[in-house]
């Protein structure tokens, strides 16, 4: 089976997520910024999860738009965690790195997956030409 390299990361990225909300809402008794960034943050591999399992290009496409939304959503929570003071430095640069790598893999999927379904659109197109003549 083939590896879904972006499920396996936002999946993980998921966990830390998670983990880091239990840290704000346990040692820094932060409620408020810690249910956003984990609603954010395990947005994304769900979402991408359902992609996985579109019923057709479209779906999967928008789903993917989701993912990457919630994902910049989530790069904004950590910078604002990191910039009052929640977190430290060397966590907030490694989930940003984390987050961001997220980001650039699902814009490179939507463009290739928009780029082929406009492919495909133009070849049917094209088709029905040819059985016009």
């Amino acid at each position: 089976m083939k590896e879904n390299v972006i499920a396996e990361k936002s999946f993980r990225f998921a966990v830390r997520i998670m983990k880091l909300g239990q840290f704000l809402t346990n040692e820094k008794k932060e409620f408020i910024l810690s249910r956003q960034i984990i609603k954010s943050g395990m947005s994304i591999g769900a979402n991408i999860e359902e992609a996985d399992g579109g019923q057709s290009k479209a779906d999967f496409i928008a789903k993917c738009q989701i993912s990457y939304k919630e994902a910049k959503e989530t790069k904004y929570w950590i910078r604002l965690l990191e910039e009052t003071g929640y977190i430290k430095p060397p966590l907030a640069n490694s989930l940003l790195n984390d987050c961001q790598e997220i980001i650039r893999i699902i814009q490179s999927i939507l463009k290739t997956t928009k780029e082929n379904l406009r492919n495909e659109k133009k070849e049917e197109m094209e088709g029905m030409k040819e059985k016009k003549k």
